[in-house]
């Protein structure tokens, strides 16, 4: 029954890798799509704020959506990139600075926001000193080499 579940969860996130795949390619077609209408309308080559903010978010959502096809990619491999989901949310929350409507938003939401990015920064800043500035790959438990200790943090004799 193991075996049978660990199957239909590679052939799910198989199927999920394949629609992130198709969701990129659509976006980035989309995204080209926006950018040339807005060049090419009155005035030309020329960008108002709400457009350049409708490009510059659209733009940070193909990225957040090569971010998570990354992860679906890792994921296959049995390692767990922490590194990628910070930057994913840190991208997420960037793009949600800058689309925001200062005028229609309360203080509080902006304080929280900064904690947000004051969190993950610290938090990608840890996990790079953890791992010595490298890049963070962690295997899954199954696959991950031995330490040596054992659950009670004792070394193997």
């Amino acid at each position: 029954m193991l075996e049978f579940t660990k199957r239909v969860e590679t052939i799910i996130v198989y199927i999920l890798l394949g629609l992130m795949i198709l969701t990129v390619a659509i976006s980035t077609v989309e995204l080209a799509i926006i950018m040339y209408h807005e060049f090419t309308s009155p005035p030309k080559y020329m960008f108002g704020l709400q457009d350049l903010l409708e490009v510059l978010g659209f733009f940070l959502m193909v990225l957040i959506a090569l971010e998570l096809l990354e992860t679906i990619k890792a994921y296959l491999e049995h390692k767990f990139h922490l590194e990628v989901v910070v930057i994913v949310a840190m991208i997420a929350i960037a793009r949600k600075i800058i689309i925001i409507d200062y005028k229609q938003t309360s203080a509080n939401v902006l304080y929280g926001m900064a904690a947000v990015i004051v969190a993950l920064s610290i938090g990608y800043y840890l996990v790079r000193k953890a791992h010595g500035g490298e890049d963070v790959r962690l295997s899954s438990p199954e696959n991950a080499p031995s330490t040596g200790a054992t659950r009670g943090g004792e070394d193997k004799k």
